[in-house]
């Protein structure tokens, strides 16, 4: 399984995002998918996760009101749409499959993404 994220780059407090995640291998619906980000120097933070039907969506305080994540199946793709942007979340964000239930728990998933850099200046 390869999991492949891009979307990130720089953007004016205020403005959005869009964050891939393409996925290689077979059944991709089977799986719940997550992003997650990490600043310089903070441990790595859960913004949101998906089901794999896409019917459960759960998110972290920091992302409530303002991202939206989403998946289409027949794509092997997840997104992350991210309104809003604040200059805190400034991190790169990974993407992950969750193979456990704990959905908002880094230990809860076994293939991450490489992490696409998003930074929001003020």
């Amino acid at each position: 399984v390869q999991l492949q994220a891009s979307g990130g780059g720089l953007v004016q407090a205020g403005g959005s995002l869009r964050l891939s995640c393409a996925a290689s291998g077979r059944i991709f619906s089977g799986y719940g998918m997550g992003w997650f980000r990490q600043a310089p120097g903070k441990e790595r933070e859960f913004v949101a996760a998906i089901s794999g039907s896409g019917g459960s969506i759960y998110y972290g305080d920091s992302a409530k009101g303002r991202f939206t994540i989403s998946r289409d199946n027949a794509k092997n793709t997840v997104y992350l749409q991210m309104n809003s942007l604040k200059p805190e979340d400034t991190a790169v964000y990974y993407c992950a499959r969750r193979y456990y239930s704990d959905y908002d728990a880094p230990s809860s998933y076994d293939y991450w993404g490489q992490g696409t850099l998003v930074t929001v200046s003020s």
